[in-house]
């Protein structure tokens, strides 16, 4: 589902935040340590003082890039929604139910998880990247941003008249599938999903596993130059509907395909605090 924190984070953070904080934010007086150091007459040896070895005073920009950061957290904290809290209840319910390993590592952009379905390994992968490219696949621009949420409070005005709940549309995540089984390769299936549906794109065979992943610069060239398949559209009808519902007996199906949005959002969330703590940090040491 598409949120109200969603729609927010597409559009550029320095147009989103600097409403809701610049107008609160005092001129930072210059710093007293500033105007001693300007007035004091130094020595000619002062330069060599022990203190100034272990650590040289912090220019007037670091010193307002501190606080911008240190501003800039407290507002992303204070900001958090209930929604939050209930994708991540949505979330950790779709991995218990489907049985999947997650890895999810701080700091980077891909989220891996995997589980077994009979002989199988199924390996699923999706990346927080997708959310941070959506002004380059979506006009956000003042005028069709208004349009849209015009549209949107109008349709939902008709909803609540006909006592209907219309849900919100998400944004589209790219979803990588592979499935592999013992001594047979591996299926690579190149999906996207929006609106808790998985539009496939591609449905690849490889007899080397290995390749389906390709972990490396080397094996993604070595695929590339491969046949990866037909367009999944200019499939028979029937074949297409078989592929979904290959999906769906893995636990691949419409909870998950919602989930996927949900998890990048989240994790996008918690990656944009983490850099502002460490990117505060390091200004401040």
């Amino acid at each position: 589902m598409l949120s109200l924190r969603t729609i927010t984070r597409s559009i550029p953070r320095t147009f989103s935040r600097s409403i809701a904080t610049s107008a609160l934010r005092p001129a930072l007086p210059k710093p007293a340590v500033f105007q001693s150091w300007n007035q004091a007459t130094k020595p000619a040896y002062a330069a060599f003082s022990t203190s100034s070895i272990f650590k040289a005073p912090s220019s007037e920009v670091d010193v307002e890039l501190l606080a911008k950061l240190e501003d800039e957290l407290r507002h992303e904290k204070s900001s958090e929604i209930p929604e939050f809290e209930e994708q991540l209840e949505a979330i950790e319910e779709t991995i218990k139910v489907g049985e999947w390993q997650v890895k999810d590592v701080a700091g980077e952009q891909e989220v891996i998880l995997t589980k077994k379905f009979g002989t199988e390994n199924i390996r699923v992968s999706f990346t927080v990247a997708d959310i941070q490219n959506i002004s380059e696949q979506e006009d956000f621009d003042d005028a069709s941003l208004t349009d849209e949420m015009d549209f949107q409070n109008q349709s939902r005005d008709d909803a609540s008249a006909e006592g209907l709940e219309q849900p919100e549309p998400s944004f589209p995540a790219r979803v990588t599938i592979t499935v592999e089984k013992p001594n047979n390769g591996a299926l690579l299936i190149q999906t996207v999903v929006q609106d808790g549906v998985f539009q496939i794109e591609e449905v690849s065979h490889f007899a080397n596993a290995e390749l389906a992943q390709s972990l490396t610069a080397e094996k993604d060239w070595t695929r590339q130059s491969l046949y990866a398949g037909p367009p999944f559209e200019n499939l028979d009808e029937d074949l297409q509907a078989l592929w979904d519902r290959y999906l769906e007996d893995r636990g691949l199906n419409a909870e998950f395909a919602n989930m996927v949005p949900d998890y990048i959002s989240v994790k996008e969330q918690k990656e944009y605090l983490r850099w502002l703590e460490t990117v505060k940090k390091f200004i401040g040491a």
